[in-house]
This record gives structure tokens, C-alpha cells and sequence, in this order.
């Protein structure tokens, strides 16, 4: 049997939404995972952004979000296992190529094991390798959501409305910025005049999201968790954030940890933002590509093919996913 599962992009950490607000966009990692008579324990093709990826199949996070699964199943992994992955989501650029490729694997296990795939479960289990759940969670649901841990264990989610008039302006570098080194840049501590301001920003962010409400997005879109001791790792973040709010952004702030840039905008405005933060780029002799998005509303998607087919591609069914 080969299971095919397709996950959207994400752009988390928006802002004050550090570490819990996050949402899809319309760029996407598809994967084909099946079982295999012989050959190699593990064999992976990779194609799209991923094809300068020199990792082992041991290294790989497709795999380690598949065996991931197995484990929290308590079912041991195949002995043999083909994949097969085509990307468009750029690798080290702060749009969740990461946690799409640890939810892509966590599903193919589920489904090639089970027949069902329990998000909540996918949810967690990632929330857990990537350390926070803000890339996993609208990678899993698609839409803006909110994950938040639970007083009582585990996770809670929520999706959160964003207005129709708003559209997501990046500006993609190209250059990356390791997600370690963005971790390492943050403080143990902070002072307590940050805390607040962070929870004036998440708040806003929510409502200003919501209502398209300019003041609420550029306070919301401030980043004091996290952004002022990451900027420095993005050279020229101060004058790409400043290019698109000239050219009619609400605001703008790290993608992740970076290395793009995101602004929100209305839709009208969005492209020329997206473009002006290239720009601010380019200015500096540094390649950037712009980027336009409505929040993707459909979150990762598995599908099963006929158990006697090619352990690669054929005809599809969609399978059951259990919320």
C-alpha cells in the first residue's frame, strides 16, 4: 500500500503570537509513502526546494516524523520503506518547511498503519519534536490557529478569523537562518516590561486579524519575544520591514525565525508590499523573492492508493481523518 499526503506552508511566530500563533499558506510539500518488498531499509527521491537537501534517509525529517508515529502507535516501523517528496515550500526561510515534513510523515505512518489519522494526535506529537506548536498546528488545520498547552496536559487549538480583505505580502531571501542560532539568540529571562508588551501584542494581533483593524495589526505585528533579539541575524530585516509598511502594509515581522519577512495587508496592496520588501533586498545585494497569500484553509490531506498498485503514485481515495 502508498499513502500520498500533501501539508501547507506556515508563517508562525507572528509578531506577538510567539510561539502560538501561526498560519497556512498556499505553498506545499506532497509526499508518497509506501511499503516496500525489498531493497534498501529506506529509499527517498526528493525533488523541488528539497533536491539540494543532502541529508541521510536516516536524517531526514520525513522519516523521523514516520518512525515518530510508529513509536506513540506503539507498532514498529516497516522494515522497508519508499518515499517519494516534492516541495515548493523553501528550506530554512521561516515558512515551516521543518514541521511540514515531520506532519507529512506522521500521517503516512498513521494511515499506512491504521487507515486513520487523528490530528490531534499529529498535532502533539510534532508540537513535541519542533519544541512549540505554532508551524504544526495550521500545517495539521489548515487557516490561522491559535495552540495553546492545556492546564491540564496536552494541547488546545483554536482557529482564528482572519478578515477577507487581509493577505500575507512575503519577501523570501536567499539566505537561511539556522533554527538554532535564532534559539540561542533569545534570553532565558526577560524583563517584565516585555511580558506585557508581548501580551498586548498577542491580543491585538488576534483582533486586529479579525477586524482588519490597522492600529491592532501594527501593534500585534510587533515582535518583543522575539524579533528584537533576532534581527540581527536577518541582515536588512529593519529596512525590508520598513519598504513594505511604505508601501501600505499594516505591519510586518519575522516569519518564524526567519530568514523572510512578513507583512500583513490588504489584499489591494499586498503584491506592491511583497515586491517593495524584495526590493529593500535587492538594494542590498541580496536576492529576495516576493510572495503572495490568503490563508490556506486546507491543512494537510492524506490519500490512499489500491494496495495492489506501484509503490509509488496511482489512482487516490481520500481516507478518514479524525479530529
Amino acid at each position: 500500500m502508498t499513502v500520498s499526503v500533501s501539508v501547507p506552508a506556515t508563517a508562525s511566530n507572528l509578531g506577538g503570537g510567539f510561539d502560538c500563533i501561526g498560519v497556512a499558506v498556499h505553498r506545499r510539500l506532497h509526499v508518497s509513502a509506501g511499503i516496500a518488498a525489498d531493497g534498501p531499509p529506506i529509499a527517498i527521491e526528493r525533488t523541488g526546494t528539497l533536491a539540494a537537501l543532502d541529508a541521510s534517509p536516516d536524517d531526514d525529517l520525513i522519516v523521523a516524523g514516520f518512525r515518530a508515529a510508529c513509536a506513540r502507535a506503539g507498532r514498529d516501523a516497516p522494515a522497508r520503506l519508499v518515499f517519494s517528496a516534492d516541495s515548493d515550500i523553501p528550506v530554512g526561510r521561516g515558512l515551516g518547511s521543518s514541521a511540514a515534513a515531520l506532519v507529512a510523515g506522521a500521517m503516512a505512518a498513521a494511515a499506512l498503519l491504521d487507515d486513520t489519522v487523528d490530528t490531534g494526535r499529529i498535532i502533539a506529537l510534532g508540537a513535541e519534536r519542533e519544541g512549540h506548536p505554532d508551524n504544526v498546528a495550521p500545517a495539521v488545520l489548515g487557516g490561522a490557529v491559535l495552540a495553546v498547552a492545556a492546564p491540564r496536559g496536552g494541547l488546545v487549538t483554536a482557529r482564528l478569523e482572519v478578515h477577507a480583505s487581509l493577505r500575507f505580502a512575503f519577501a523570501i531571501p536567499d539566505f537561511t537562518v539556522d533554527t538554532h542560532r535564532a534559539r540561542a539568540a533569545l534570553p532565558d529571562v526577560g524583563p517584565h516590561a516585555d511580558a506585557r508588551a508581548a501580551a498586548a501584542a498577542a491580543a491585538a494581533l488576534v483582533v486586529g486579524l479579525a477586524r482588519a483593524d490597522a492600529d491592532l495589526l501594527a501593534a500585534g505585528l510587533e515582535g518583543p519575544l522575539h524579533v528584537s533579539y533576532r534581527r540581527t541575524l536577518v541582515p536588512g530585516y529593519d529596512d525590508v520591514v520598513a519598504a513594505g509598511r511604505a508601501a501600505g502594509a499594516f505591519g510586518a515581522t519575522l516569519s518564524g525565525s526567519g530568514s523572510s519577512v512578513v507583512a500583513v495587508a490588504p489584499a489591494e496592496r499586498a503584491d506592491p508590499v511583497a515586491a517593495a520588501m524584495a526590493a529593500a533586498w535587492s538594494a542590498r545585494g541580496i536576492n529576495a523573492s516576493p510572495f503572495v497569500s490568503e490563508p490556506c484553509a486546507v491543512g494537510a490531506t492524506v490519500s490512499a492508493v489500491d494496495r495492489n498498485a506501484p509503490p509509488l503514485p496511482g489512482r487516490s481515495s481520500t481516507m478518514e481523518i479524525s479530529s
